[in-house]
Parts: structure tokens; C-alpha cells; sequence
């Protein structure tokens, strides 16, 4: 028997520090077949991802998943728009959240569970201003300072 690839995990590593994150869910992908082989691959990229609501259903947008290379005419668009699965209870929680000022969903985690499904950590969000971005900047690298005169000591 084969053995089983090792499931990728895509970050946008951006949306920490762009956003202040208040809730985070775990909402399923409606995906093709050839998404999903491809994102096993690791062929995927959330830098330019936003998710929106349609008519009371939640779709992330411009979320980039490579075209599969042994795919055939049936290969999926790349950024095609993609329908998030959740309870309809958070999505209408979140969707009365989003409704107010300055309040967004960022697609934050791409990663496979341990059943094997695509899941997307999303996250409801409000967007920091340049001082509170300074003070993520300030706090890493005080923490890499740390960590450096730690690792001499030893």
C-alpha cells in the first residue's frame, strides 16, 4: 500500500498582523476534486483571500488553489469563489458581526483534520491601526531578543 501524504498546512501569516482577532471558527471548503489534490500538495495561497456574504451564505473569495499538473480539461479555475460550510447559528451570528463598523472575516488557516477534510480557520476580525501594529512589532522583537539571550545562556 502507498503511503499517506503528510497534510499541509497553509498559513496567512499577514492577517496576525493586519488584524485584531475576536472569534475564531473552523468552517468546511466546498472544493472539486482537483482542489483538493492540489491543496494536498500545498499548492494553495490565503495572502489575498476575503470572505463575504451572498445571500446569507459565506464565500471566500480570490483564495488561490494551483491547477492541478496531472488534471485534466475538468481542472478548476484557480481563484474561482469558494462556499464555506458552517452551522446556520454562526452564520448568523457572524453575519449580524460583519453588519457592524469595522468588523471582518479573514480566511486565517488552511489545513487537512485528522478525518482528512479541508478545513479554513476563519476569523472574525477588526482591522488594528499603525500604533497597534507598531506594538506587534515592538513585542516580537523583544521576544526574539529573549529567546536569543536565552539560548547563549545555555
Amino acid at each position: 500500500m502507498g503511503t499517506k501524504q503528510v497534510p499541509k498546512e497553509i498559513v496567512n501569516r499577514k492577517a496576525k498582523f493586519e488584524y485584531a482577532f475576536i472569534q475564531t471558527y473552523e468552517a468546511g471548503l466546498g472544493l472539486t476534486g482537483t482542489e483538493v489534490k492540489a491543496l494536498r500538495q500545498g499548492l494553495a495561497n490565503l495572502n489575498d483571500a476575503y470572505c463575504i456574504f451572498d445571500r446569507g451564505i459565506l464565500i471566500v473569495k480570490n483564495m488561490f488553489i494551483s491547477e492541478y499538473e496531472h488534471g485534466t480539461i475538468y481542472n478548476h479555475d484557480a481563484r474561482r469563489d469558494r462556499v464555506l460550510l458552517l452551522h446556520k447559528s454562526e452564520l448568523r451570528k457572524l453575519e449580524r458581526r460583519v453588519t457592524e463598523k469595522g468588523f471582518t472575516i479573514v480566511p486565517y488557516r488552511l489545513y487537512f483534520n485528522e478525518r482528512g477534510f479541508a478545513k479554513l480557520e476563519i476569523a472574525l476580525a477588526q482591522g488594528k491601526k499603525a500604533y497597534d501594529k507598531r506594538e506587534t512589532i515592538k513585542e516580537r522583537d523583544s521576544k526574539r531578543d529573549l529567546d536569543r539571550i536565552k539560548k547563549i545562556k545555555l
